[in-house]
């Protein structure tokens, strides 16, 4: 079976983190973190700033890895490294996908994850429990 390396942003904006859905392939309508595939000379910090650009139209702050994920697909093994990430700017464009949210929390489950996406949601309620920054405006959907 393939092995594809990808990175994924949890881009959070005070107590809400930003969700995208598929809008094409097999898991079309999908909920999953932004990022994709790591290019041979980069490090996943700068794969991670080259995707989000691409898929986003936007710039991050890669502030703390979180976790690699490594998920059996049924045609292809997933070694996916995330990390928590910022806004630098506050301008956001979906290039790739059909829809996106801010989910806080309490509503991290109302969307229909990518398996490898789903392992990563009690690490993620843990990180917005211990740094409540809940102070900060996030926008609306």
């Amino acid at each position: 079976m393939k092995t594809i390396e990808v990175v994924a942003a949890i881009i959070r904006k005070g107590d809400h983190i930003f969700a995208t859905q598929r809008g094409y392939g097999d898991f079309k309508d999908w909920w999953e973190f932004p990022g994709g595939k790591m290019e041979a000379h980069e490090t996943p910090e700068e794969a991670l700033i080259r995707e989000i650009k691409e898929e986003l139209s936007t710039d991050i702050s890669v502030d703390k890895f979180l976790y690699t994920v490594e998920w059996d697909y049924p045609k292809f093994h997933l070694v996916m490294h995330c990390f928590m990430c910022s806004l630098v700017s506050e301008a956001l464009h979906l290039n790739e996908h059909e829809a996106a949210k801010w989910l806080s929390k309490e509503d991290i489950h109302s969307v229909n994850w990518l398996p490898a996406d789903e392992i990563l949601l009690p690490m993620i309620a843990k990180e917005l429990e211990n740094d409540d920054t809940s102070g900060e405006e996030c926008p609306e959907d």
